[in-house]
């Protein structure tokens, strides 16, 4: 379906209200293939943190856009990415989803053997075989970046610009692009990390992270931190908006109490207030005075959806044996009731009441915008 179809179906109505997307773009399998290949096969794709691979050998797997890709930290230290595909038989090389290996990736199957650096270095009876150029079976590479402590990988042939997609997403929130840098998010640790089995399509989970008109009904902890919430109107309702705290609020915590001292880079006008990014197509990026919170979602199926979350703190915060456990509470409590939110609506998405879709209202405009990128992108 193209994004002409989408709109054919849907004209604008004539009133203050704004359509969604059909339903069927939250349940077809057909629908779904097609952004795991033009999406999430096209884009930047948030892989995971840096420091998940701190030494030569460690790797980890994740699925990108119905791919195995394989990241490893290679001997001299830097990180690559490949198909996670032997060259010979197509057996996959790695299962786990992490783990280390010492100088070698090694298939199971034949024992065809490649380097870190994704070479093939050594297979059963291959000297024997002088007509093979061991540079043409190597491990198919992925485009890889590091920003902001995350490994970011593209599966497109030609990448689009990073600065123009990831760092604008980023800039263009926040008013600035040096503004990201004030929160130090490269050298951030991680403190706690919490894995989310959502059963729900992932623009589901993407429109509800953009607004805040649900804020008053189900997130009371968070209003009660950031009192603005209440009012309907989301964390990115124009470009630089922070929400503030409120007047007795000290902390981003479940209590609202002092939390770890403000980030050494976060200035007086970033200070006591919240900011929520999203950067198409799965990452939601909450900035708060002494920590930061990142959100990396794994679309997994069509009504199944894997969100891992990351809260990062100071080394110097972890090595104090400090408790984040009031920290990690309120946005844990926020991702909970979120996720049970929009598992509420998968089952309505095949209901021939959802068939042309939903509407937003107004302070919901810039999930208008995700829609239409969205029906871009998968447009013939």
């Amino acid at each position: 379906m193209s994004s002409v179809e989408v709109r054919a179906q849907q004209p604008e109505p004539a009133t203050s209200l704004i359509p969604t997307l059909p339903g069927a773009h939250y349940t077809d399998p057909a629908l779904f293939e097609r952004e795991q290949q033009r999406i999430f096969q096209k884009n930047w794709f948030a892989a995971a943190r840096s420091s998940d691979l701190p030494e030569p050998g460690k790797f980890r797997t994740v699925d990108v856009g119905g791919e195995s890709v394989l990241i490893v930290r290679g001997r001299d230290r830097s990180l690559r990415a490949f198909l996670n595909v032997c060259r010979h038989r197509g057996a996959r090389l790695c299962m786990d989803d992490s783990g280390s290996v010492r100088r070698s990736l090694q298939c199971p199957y034949h024992a065809w053997t490649y380097g870190l650096d994704g070479k093939l270095i050594a297979a059963p009876n291959l000297n024997s075989m002088n007509d093979v150029n061991r540079d043409e079976y190597g491990l198919i590479g992925v485009a890889l970046r590091e920003w902001l402590g995350t490994v970011w990988v593209c599966l497109a042939d030609e990448p689009p610009s990073f600065a123009d997609t990831v760092q604008a997403a980023v800039s263009g929130r926040l008013g600035d692009g040096d503004v990201i840098e004030k929160w130090g998010i490269d050298e951030l640790a991680v403190g706690r990390r919490i894995t989310y089995d959502v059963k729900a399509n992932w623009k589901l989970i993407v429109e509800n992270f953009m607004e805040c008109y649900h804020c008053a009904t189900i997130h009371p902890e968070l209003t009660e931190v950031l009192p603005e919430f209440a009012d309907g109107y989301a964390a990115q309702y124009y470009v630089g908006h922070g929400a503030e705290f409120g007047e007795d609020i000290t902390g981003f915590s479940i209590d609202g109490q002092t939390g770890f001292g403000t980030l050494a880079g976060v200035d007086e006008h970033h200070d006591r207030r919240y900011y929520a990014i999203t950067v198409n197509p799965q990452v939601f990026i909450n900035l708060v005075p002494d920590h930061v919170i990142f959100h990396r979602m794994y679309p997994m199926a069509v009504d199944r959806t894997i969100v891992e979350c990351d809260w990062l703190y100071p080394q110097s915060v972890l090595d104090s044996g400090a408790d984040l456990s009031k920290s990690v509470e309120l946005f844990h409590r926020v991702n909970q009731q979120d996720f049970e939110a929009c598992e509420r609506c998968q089952p309505a998405m095949s209901s021939k009441a959802y068939a042309a879709g939903g509407v937003l209202v107004p302070s919901e405009h810039h999930i208008g915008e995700f829609r239409d990128w969205v029906a871009d992108a998968i447009s013939d």
